[in-house]
């Protein structure tokens, strides 16, 4: 096998020959870390089949499609490089879950799961966390499964590029007397040991010098600029199914876009004290016409108390046609001036902060979306609030769901007659994900 070893670069030679229990790797992107790590569970696995031991690992992924691929580009490929003999199967895990697991002639097997808290309780096996830094409240994961490796022998081994600061993992890599061994990675010591890349082309491409630091040069960002930081937006995704919403008060956002940004629609329903994200829709270069039909066809479906619609610029001729067909007392219009601005935003971060939003685990898009809008100081001191733009638009499902918190907390309930419609949410997300 040392021969197999031996085409490896020298930064992931260094990782595998580090047999410590505990072992934490920090790595750039597009570096390998995921393909060693499944390197090193398969060499364990054939040695434990070579000298009569059963060798157990499993994978914990931040996903079932990534879970999925560690196995397909990870532990099948290397399997196969040393033509091994292996069935491939999907059993049962945990409730709706499934594993994809290989397994070897002697017993010794490797299988990847989607991380929950759920799944990393009752095993006892070598563990190994893929992008831990991006899992979904991974510092209930961590608790749940280290008990898993107390048995002597157990290896666990932590991966992953940062993903801002205050999480597990970033306690992990930033405590100098922990007791895991530790490897960093940044693109340029990649590079200085053989990787083919180009990192100028690199940064140039990813285009934002605070991804750049984070993702390629590990560097651990501070979210301090951030209005929405990532442990508010974990702390704000569900992990209860969506509760029946057919009967309750809904309240819309919408931020119109005619070309480059995305035009939002964000419907929140509320359960008593709580606001649940029951929709988010997204149209694309779509007529002021289609914006309308799609907001009416939310009126349809939903006892709508209110609606808070982005009146800036653009925004003048369809909240007037929107007030025209569903009320002036139902339909407001907001003019983004950076005191509106700031009022809205400080209504959703109160909002999260209150635990009073209920958003849907998993979406990245929305995540990426929510984080990015910054404070920054004002020329007069008061705060003023920024988003890059990009080509998933420009915080615009920020802006959305800003307006819809906001409309929820203006709303003063009035009765008027409606026909309750089931309309199932728009999230494709998996049966327990809420």
């Amino acid at each position: 096998m040392a021969d197999k070893i031996g085409i490896l670069y020298p930064y992931q030679r260094r990782y595998l020959q580090d047999s410590s229990r505990f072992k934490v790797g920090m790595w750039s992107r597009q570096t390998g870390k995921t393909f060693t790590t499944t390197l090193e569970a398969v060499l364990d696995a054939l040695d434990a089949e070579a000298t009569g031991r059963i060798a157990r690992w499993t994978i914990l992924s931040i996903s079932r499609d990534r879970a999925l691929d560690a196995m397909e580009t990870g532990v099948k490929l290397h399997l196969k490089a040393f033509k091994a003999s292996f069935i491939a199967l999907d059993v049962p895990f945990y409730a709706d879950e499934t594993a994809h697991m290989v397994k070897l002639p002697g017993g010794s097997y490797i299988r990847a799961v989607a991380a929950r808290p759920e799944t990393a309780r009752g095993m006892s096996d070598n563990l190994i966390l893929d992008e831990f830094a991006h899992h979904h409240d991974n510092r209930k994961i961590w608790t749940a499964l280290f008990p898993v490796i107390s048995k002597p022998g157990l290896k666990l081994r932590v991966i992953s590029t940062p993903n801002g600061r205050g999480d597990k993992f970033y306690e992990l890599m930033s405590h100098p007397d922990s007791l895991f061994s530790g490897h960093v990675v940044t693109i340029h010591d990649a590079i200085a040991d053989g990787l083919p890349r180009n990192a100028e082309e690199l940064r140039r491409g990813i285009g934002d010098p605070v991804a750049w630091a984070q993702e390629y040069e590990c560097q651990f960002v501070d979210g301090a600029s951030a209005w929405l930081p990532y442990d508010l937006i974990d702390a704000a995704e569900a992990d209860t199914e969506t509760p029946d919403v057919r009967s309750a008060p809904v309240y819309i956002g919408m931020d119109f876009a005619a070309r480059g940004d995305l035009t939002v629609i964000a419907v929140l329903a509320r359960i008593g004290d709580v606001l649940w994200l029951v929709e988010l829709i997204e149209m694309r270069e779509a007529k002021f016409s289609e914006q309308l039909a799609m907001l009416a066809e939310m009126f349809r479906s939903y006892r709508v108390i209110s609606a808070a619609l982005d009146q800036t610029g653009m925004g003048e001729m369809p909240v007037e046609e929107a007030k025209r067909r569903h009320g002036s007392s139902r339909v407001q219009g907001v003019i983004f001036t950076s005191a509106a601005k700031l009022e809205m935003a400080t209504a959703l971060k109160e909002a999260m902060e209150d635990r009073r939003l209920r958003l849907p685990a998993g979406n990245q898009a929305l995540r990426a979306d929510l984080h990015s809008v910054r404070r920054v100081a004002g020329p007069t001191g008061i705060p003023r609030l920024v988003a890059d733009r990009d080509d998933s638009g420009h915080a615009d499902r920020f802006w959305a769901i800003a307006l819809a918190v906001t409309s929820a907390r203006a709303a003063v309930e009035g009765p008027y007659a409606y026909m309750p419609v089931h309309r199932p949410g728009r999230f494709s997300m998996p049966k327990g994900a809420w």
